[in-house]
């Protein structure tokens, strides 16, 4: 048996990315997985395609997580389609990166809401859902103690994310309720290649600085969130587990 059989995942910003490699990992492991998008269905449609041709359970769902009404949503689909709800990543995100002089409020307000509010919006609806062994994982960044130039806003939002998985940590505890948070390096995906990262100055830096020498892969990601997800993690909550190949 799967470590994760019987489970039923949701992760959100599934569509592409760590989200995607996690969504993949859970259903490998057994369980279905709500796999969330806020605008590309072709990208989540393809890691549903993915785990269901590997003979795992997968639907996709939109939602914007900023959005208390369609973060429910996910909640909702979940227990529609699979009766039940285990396992929570929070993965959606986003990043911009400005220095201090030129920030906007609507840049703030955009980085905030999903990363931050997204992420309690989706917690406080899920909770009700969850039981006893539940884990709730959130996806959190090096950032937030590497504290690099021009990150102001986004590494604001990863910083309140390690303070909330912590506060969450011990708030549910008693229910028992596992929280943790994965604190990525850098990674190789669509959207570090958009951002124009992949093969710049800027990841040839990072990459001196990272004792394993290279940037991650989603699949790093993942393996460390389905542990996590599973009972072999059942007495790790309120951790920050950094996963960067060593990056500080």
């Amino acid at each position: 048996m799967s470590k994760l059989t019987g489970k039923v995942a949701i992760v959100t910003g599934a569509s592409k990315g760590i989200g995607a490699a996690i969504a993949k990992s859970l259903a490998a492991e057994g369980a279905s997985v709500i796999v969330n998008y806020a605008s590309s269905k072709a990208g989540a449609d393809a890691v549903v395609s993915a785990v269901t041709t590997a003979g795992g359970k997968a639907v996709a769902v939109r939602g914007d997580v900023s959005k208390a009404k369609e973060a429910q949503g996910l909640i909702d689909a979940a227990i529609k389609n699979f009766g039940r709800l285990d396992i929570l990543v929070n993965n959606s995100g986003v990043y911009e990166f400005s220095p201090i002089e030129s920030f906007t409020e609507e840049q703030f307000h955009k980085i905030f809401n999903i990363n931050v509010l997204g992420l309690l919006l989706t917690t406080q609806a899920a909770v009700p859902h969850l039981g006893e062994g539940a884990s709730i994982i959130n996806i959190g960044s090096v950032v937030s103690s590497l504290t690099p130039p021009g990150s102001t806003v986004y590494t604001g939002t990863k910083g309140a994310v390690d303070a909330i998985s912590g506060v969450l940590a011990k708030e549910l505890g008693a229910r028992k309720i596992r929280v943790n948070s994965i604190n990525p390096g850098m990674v190789e995906t669509e959207g570090s290649h958009a951002a124009g990262f992949i093969g710049s100055d800027f990841e040839k830096g990072t990459v001196a600085q990272t004792p394993l020498a290279r940037v991650g892969q989603g699949d790093d990601i993942a393996s460390v969130a389905t542990f996590l997800a599973s009972n072999d993690a059942k007495w790790i909550t309120g951790e920050l587990v950094r996963v960067g190949g060593g990056l500080r």
